[in-house]
């Protein structure tokens, strides 16, 4: 029988991208990334994607692979991903999952349904609304909709808040209070594919003192001239903190502000990831996160042994696209 494949999960500097790397050279395995940002090029710092030299190390996909003015859907994440997994497996080697998109790994496990396409009417309308008003407004509109996607969802996600508010403008434009029917779609449930879900848990204050830390380790490298290079108006604009920065390059705060803001903002980023984690159906929590402890752990669980990752000796590549 194929071995389950592991997907590891946690708030973002959880250390979940480290912990995957490890495992994925002491047993023979390749990484997929399942995180929003991740996916966008040039982005590197904000994002706090894998290194060049991590990507070399293990081979990554799903990482750096978008243009930062390219949209991305859960659907098509599902779909990249199924392929990438048989790809991974027909060279015999093992699959992580990684990353803290709650809403791509809980749609590749086959745990929930994807909404439909919709009407292109409403589509326009919304867009018509955002060209007029700004993130907060449509926020709010959402709020009045459906306060409960509203609550998860930052008011500068202006991707998600406006694909809500299309859902919701569908309901009233079928005068039916339910969702619309969901869209059957390919998943680890349904390929027969089977996982173990593990969620890398650290104390809030522990997650918050790495927060601190990768902050100044991103202002260090650079992300206030990645953020001007992606610009404003990119889709992938709206990844944590860089609201922030684009208002201190528009003289709105200092920089003092800035860092401030920027770090709240991955707080609360975390605090709600955590809030995802805690109602993840299969999820198990990893506490002990010594090398040593996960290794007996995921052994026991699995079934895995080390092996020789099979790129040692030659050249490996970083996998930076899809199939």
């Amino acid at each position: 029988m194929t071995e389950p494949l592991l997907i590891l999960m946690g708030e973002t500097a959880s250390g979940k991208s480290e912990l995957a790397l490890h495992l994925a050279e002491r047993y023979d395995a390749e990484i997929i990334g399942a995180d929003s940002r991740q996916i966008y090029r040039d982005m590197e710092i904000g994002t706090a994607a894998p290194t060049a030299e991590e990507r070399a190390r293990v081979p990554h996909h799903g990482i750096a692979f978008l243009a930062p003015h390219d949209s991305y859907s859960a659907a098509r994440f599902v779909a990249d991903t199924l392929t990438t997994i048989a790809q991974i497996r027909a060279r015999h080697r093992r699959v992580i999952v990684v990353g803290g998109t709650g809403f791509y790994i809980r749609a590749l496990c086959g745990d929930m349904l994807l909404a439909p396409a919709v009407d292109t009417a409403i589509r326009a309308r919304i867009r018509r609304e955002a060209e007029l008003h700004a993130p907060e407004w449509l926020h709010a509109w959402l709020a009045l909709r459906d306060p409960v996607r509203a609550a998860a969802l930052h008011p500068h996600d202006t991707y998600r808040v406006q694909r809500a508010l299309e859902l919701c403008l569908m309901r009233v434009s079928r005068n039916d209070d339910t969702p619309p029917p969901a869209d059957r779609h390919a998943s680890l449930l349904s390929a027969g594919l089977a996982y173990h879900k593990v969620w890398v848990r650290r104390s809030v204050a522990e997650v918050e003192s790495r927060i601190a830390s990768r902050v100044e380790r991103m202002f260090a490298s650079g992300i206030i001239a990645e953020a001007e290079r992606v610009g404003p108006e990119a889709v992938a604009a709206t990844a944590v903190g860089y609201p922030a920065i684009f208002a201190y390059l528009a003289g709105q705060m200092s920089e003092v502000e800035l860092r401030r803001a920027f770090r709240t903002a991955t707080s609360r980023y975390a605090k709600r990831q955590r809030t995802w984690l805690r109602t993840e159906p299969n999820l198990v929590s990893l506490d002990d996160l010594r090398f040593d402890a996960v290794e007996r752990r995921l052994e026991e669980v699995l079934g895995w042994s080390p092996r020789v990752a099979s790129w040692h000796g030659g050249s490996p590549r970083a996998a930076k696209s899809r199939p």
